[in-house]
């Protein structure tokens, strides 16, 4: 047995999320979005970091990490759980963070996700992204909509990630999943592939560099549907954030682009629950007769107004969700008011609140 997995089995056994490893510390684990110290081992020495990286990593993806100083691919414990890992290099030297992914793939209702995120998956074309900072669920909720069409609707859908996360297996529809650096050199790469593949849904993992986002979009722009993930934290940031990537030069055609093929942006964010544990919460913006308009124009705070007016269909701001789960008594006003957008709505709360958060 591969010494990593007595490490990942104990961070399991503390309800932990990721595993830290770094030279110079013991082992950590984020714990309902808090990092512990496992005091069952000692401090990670160079040498038995070098000896637990390199004994589970493949020869060729060990080359490339002594190359290039950063790597990421998935591991999996057979019977136990599957890993997202990345390798990493710091000021200490060698590092490495591996997130647990989910061995089942939650469902809608296992997730409690909000039913008008099922308007997004029946979509026929189009691009629809899953926002949110790192940790925050975007990848399980992704994968609860893939499984959604999955489940009801026969598509060809390929999915093209660093590395794979959730598994899934042909129900009505073909899944393809490819991993870059295993089955493709870049995600440029795979989406030009996928082009090819007569897909009806393109899932693209992250949408990290200028060549993806043209890409996403020209597929979007050619009646497919692509579903794809973004660090940001609601829906006007979201479509500032594609924009400002390109250079000036080339911004209003990609605002064109985007006005075209947009159908729908939900922005997640995980808050941590006075009972323990965490729950989501998101903004959600659904297809809209205005948005093209609103996107063209250059008018990105006017979203905002397409959200609140959107209500009955489904449509939430971050806020209103925030709102929603602390009259729940789901979550305390600190915790709102910390994740709020306009933090004002919150502020006189603030006085009544007792919660102690660590």
């Amino acid at each position: 047995m591969p010494a990593i997995d007595q490490l990942l089995r104990v961070m399991r056994d503390h309800d932990g999320s990721d595993l830290h490893l770094m030279v110079g510390l013991p082992p950590r684990a984020r714990v309902s979005g808090s990092l512990i110290t496992l005091t069952e081992f000692p401090v990670v020495t160079t040498g038995q970091m070098e000896k637990l990286l390199h004994e589970i990593c493949p020869a060729h993806r060990w080359d490339h990490y002594i190359k290039h100083h950063d790597l990421d691919f998935a591991y999996e414990i057979p019977g136990l759980a599957r890993f997202r890992v990345n390798y990493l290099m710091n000021a200490w030297g060698q590092g490495a963070v591996f997130r647990q992914i989910p061995s089942k793939i939650l469902s809608f209702d296992d997730l409690n996700l909000p039913i008008a995120l099922k308007k997004l998956c029946v979509l026929r074309e189009g691009l629809v992204l899953v926002t949110g900072p790192t940790g925050s669920g975007k990848s399980t909720t992704l994968a609860a909509m893939i499984d959604f069409i999955n489940e009801n609707f026969r598509r060809n859908i390929v999915t093209v990630e660093e590395p794979i996360e959730f598994v899934h297996h042909n129900k009505k529809s073909i899944i393809v999943h490819r991993e870059v650096g295993e089955h493709t050199e870049s995600f440029g790469d795979a989406l030009k592939g996928a082009m090819r593949a007569d897909p009806d849904i393109i899932l693209v993992g992250e949408m990290r560099q200028i060549e993806t986002m043209r890409l996403a979009l020209r597929c979007a722009s050619m009646g497919m549907l692509v579903f794809a993930t973004l660090h940001t934290n609601n829906a006007p940031k979201t479509i500032d954030r594609i924009i400002d990537s390109f250079p000036a030069d080339e911004q209003n055609q990609i605002r064109v682009l985007l006005a075209g093929c947009l159908r729908g942006i939900v922005s997640q964010l995980l808050c941590k629950k006075i009972t323990g544990g965490r729950v989501a919460v998101h903004e959600i913006l659904l297809p809209h007769d205005a948005l093209g308009g609103t996107i063209r124009s250059g008018n990105i705070p006017a979203i905002r107004n397409i959200i609140e007016g959107g209500r009955a269909e489904g449509m939430t701001s971050m806020d209103v969700s925030l709102r929603e789960h602390l009259e729940s008594g789901e979550i305390s006003a600190r915790e709102a008011y910390m994740k709020a957008t306009d933090k004002t709505l919150f502020e006189k709360l603030l006085g009544a609140d007792t919660t102690v958060h660590g």
